[in-house]
């Protein structure tokens, strides 16, 4: 059996993308990797990306918003970043660690301007089925 890849997903706040991402991941390519979702300066998990990944059948209820420090100590084998914010300010990983940069337009920013709790969950069911065609890409799009 091959070891799994390590895989964090950092964003700012590890309420939205961030967790949406580790939910794909874990559904989708859990018998590849070992993953984990952080932000620079997290603030909660957000209802409505677990409202729109519950829509797929996956549970996000129970992943809490972490900050890096929160994490098991730990050499990751890739670092994603997936807001602009996370990417310029990634703190440095030591060792064998990969940085990666895959941006995704955030979903609250979106919603902000939105008429209804509709228009507002068509943001995120927007961004969280452009984060499952990424993760279903994966290993591979990691080393373009």
């Amino acid at each position: 059996m091959t070891e799994k890849l390590t895989l964090l997903f950092l964003c700012t706040g590890n309420s939205c993308r961030s967790q949406m991402a580790e939910g794909w991941t874990r559904a989708l390519k859990g018998d590849l990797f070992e993953v984990y979702s952080a932000g620079l300066t997290p603030k909660g998990v957000d209802p409505r990306a677990v409202k729109v990944m519950a829509e797929v059948g996956i549970d996000i209820s129970g992943h809490t918003s972490k900050a890096i420090d929160d994490l098991p100590e730990m050499e990751f084998d890739y670092v994603v970043t997936v807001c602009g914010n996370a990417e310029e300010n990634c703190p440095l990983f030591p060792g064998k660690t990969k940085r990666r940069h895959f941006g995704f337009d955030d979903p609250p920013k979106l919603a902000e301007g939105a008429s209804s709790e509709e228009e507002a969950l068509a943001h995120y069911r927007r961004v969280r089925d452009e984060i499952k065609v990424f993760v279903e890409q994966l290993p591979e799009l990691l080393d373009k």
